[in-house]
């Protein structure tokens, strides 16, 4: 008798009590690191918050980097989430690169939630390790695509292989060229040393924000940001032919 395949069975009611059970430490987690910042996480603490033992909290996830890990990789997918909301939401101002849509996307997140950014870009917790190339790796490919897709639309790999960007070392080009690509499938090492460029341009312009160095800058934090993402994006396309 042939198998139907798209037959597939629904979950269990265990099943979805765990998977409750999951969501439900992860919620509590990320609350605790709203309250108290990455660096206090505590299982114990989590686990007081639900009225559980540690033991119990044992059974969903077994070491405080197995949590670590489900926060990460829900910030990031929260993050890109909110990036492609930003960028699919119709623009008020109809002349706004989508890139600089994209990166205010980022910006608004990360002001929002600066507990959670500085869990993705803050000090490293002590003794954690991700997994390599484990979920954490795949959630925040999905910035990468974006940002990708975002930058070079409409260049040809020629063009970009022509790029404008200072000469690079041997080694430094053969390591570009075999980093993964997610959102143009394959991009020559100039046009990744100007991604590279203007992710740490972007990044670093948002984690001064959070941390509190532009505060003197008041309520023009936003309109400076955006003419610095214009820029950047002008300098980028300037240098591809």
């Amino acid at each position: 008798m042939p198998v139907d395949e798209d037959t597939t069975a629904p979950p269990s009611l265990r099943q979805r009590r765990r998977a409750a059970a999951t969501q439900e430490i992860v919620d509590a987690a990320e609350r605790h690191l709203t309250e108290h910042g990455p660096a206090a996480l505590s299982l114990r603490a989590v686990a007081r918050s639900l009225g559980m033992t540690v033991q119990a909290l044992y059974h969903y996830f077994p070491s405080r980097d197995a949590l670590v890990t489900a926060l990460v990789t829900k910030a990031y997918d929260d993050l890109a989430d909110a990036v492609q909301a930003a960028v699919d939401t119709p623009s008020d101002d109809p002349s706004l690169p989508r890139l600089v849509i994209a990166t205010e996307g980022y910006r608004h997140w990360a002001i929002a939630h600066p507990e959670r950014f500085q869990l993705l870009y803050g000090t490293p917790l002590r003794d954690y390790v991700a997994p390599a190339d484990g979920p954490t790796t795949q959630a925040s490919r999905r910035m990468s695509e974006i940002f990708e897709r975002e930058l070079f639309k409409g260049y040809s790999a020629e063009q970009l292989a022509a790029a404008e960007v200072p000469v690079l070392s041997p080694s430094l080009q053969a390591y570009l060229e075999q980093l993964p690509h997610y959102g143009q499938g394959y991009l020559p090492s100039p046009a990744t040393a100007l991604l590279m460029s203007a992710w740490g341009h972007l990044h670093g312009l948002v984690a001064l924000e959070v941390f509190g160095h532009t505060s003197f800058l008041g309520d023009h934090q936003a309109e400076l940001f955006r003419m610095a993402m214009r820029n950047l994006l002008a300098d980028i396309h300037r240098r591809i032919p």
